[in-house]
């Protein structure tokens, strides 16, 4: 434990026979649960956790290789029905060694001082953190890092670090039916967190890389999850106008974010678009100039909503 909150941690696992009882074994002290996820192991991932006998309670969930963020979900939602009505943080770490697991105690930090509901990882930021990270890893980074931070509305260093703690909050209101299922899990977390008016706080964690390999295929990870965040972007604007959370910020922001449409889509055009274009102004300059004011409002509305929030939990407690 720490303080009042219990500590669980969820260790999606899928093919990782030469990491798994390491990384369980090396758990720090305080943790009080590990739920490991066997998400359809072909080789001997299983029979390892079957024989093994960790200081720190153990728990075992199969399942049929339903995705990374599958496996993560069933762990997080096993702590809720463990726990139930109990304080605790629900830490995500993988399975294949990548995680310091001394780099916890700072990880758990924000969310024990009431600081951020969701802590995760940056590796930009810690001393060692990307030495050892394949170049390309690095670059497809710092790529998503603009991208998710762009759909989010605020800025997102390190988007792909999988290390994560979470408040107990965050878990009991999460819409598990359409949570994301596969590569791509980060990206989806941190985006429909700043949709609920989430504390997102962005700690500095080593990344550890030996021979492990990834399971991703470029080509359809960033089809199917630059899909997924365009769509996620407009969701949350316009889930903001229709609510509560209306704010100066989100209509401004939505209203640049339409002009910028309405420039770029060629059925769709108006007199202030004709007058632009008369004086050599072209539709993809105006879109470009729309949506970078939108995202200047987008942020603004993003704080605010964070705000909301904190406001709303302070009456509850009240």
């Amino acid at each position: 434990m720490k303080g009042e909150y219990r500590i669980g941690v969820v260790i999606p696992a899928r093919n990782e026979e030469q990491f798994i009882q390491k990384v369980v074994e090396t758990l720090p002290p305080f943790v009080d649960l590990a739920v490991v996820v066997n998400d359809g192991s072909t080789d001997g991932t299983q029979a390892i956790l079957d024989a093994m006998n960790p200081s720190i309670k153990m728990h075992c969930i199969s399942l049929d290789g339903e995705g990374v963020g599958a496996a993560i979900d069933a762990g997080h939602q096993y702590l809720l029905q463990h726990w139930q009505e109990e304080l605790f943080i629900s830490v995500v770490m993988a399975g294949d060694g990548q995680m310091n697991p001394t780099d916890m105690e700072a990880l758990l930090q924000p969310v024990l001082h009431n600081t951020a509901d969701y802590a995760k990882g940056n590796r930009f930021a810690h001393q060692n953190g990307i030495q050892s990270m394949p170049n390309i890893r690095r670059r497809a980074s710092r790529i998503l890092s603009i991208f998710t931070g762009l759909a989010s509305g605020q800025a997102i260093p390190d988007p792909q670090c999988g290390y994560t703690a979470t408040h107990c909050e965050i878990l009991r209101e999460w819409n598990w039916k359409n949570s994301w299922k596969g590569y791509g899990y980060p990206n989806y977390w941190l985006i429909r967190l700043s949709t609920l008016g989430c504390r997102i706080a962005h700690v500095p964690v080593e990344s550890v890389y030996g021979t492990e390999k990834s399971g991703i295929r470029r080509l359809s990870f960033f089809t199917k999850v630059g899909l997924m965040m365009a769509y996620q972007h407009h969701h949350r604007n316009i889930s903001w106008i229709f609510s509560s959370r209306i704010t100066p910020h989100t209509l401004f922001a939505a209203i640049a974010y339409a002009i910028g449409w309405i420039a770029l889509l060629p059925a769709i055009s108006t007199d202030l678009e004709r007058e632009l274009v008369g004086r050599g102004i072209t539709p993809f300059a105006l879109t470009f100039v729309a949506w970078s004011i939108a995202h200047v409002f987008d942020r603004g509305a993003t704080r605010t909503v964070q705000e909301l929030r904190l406001n709303a939990k302070a009456r509850q407690k009240t």
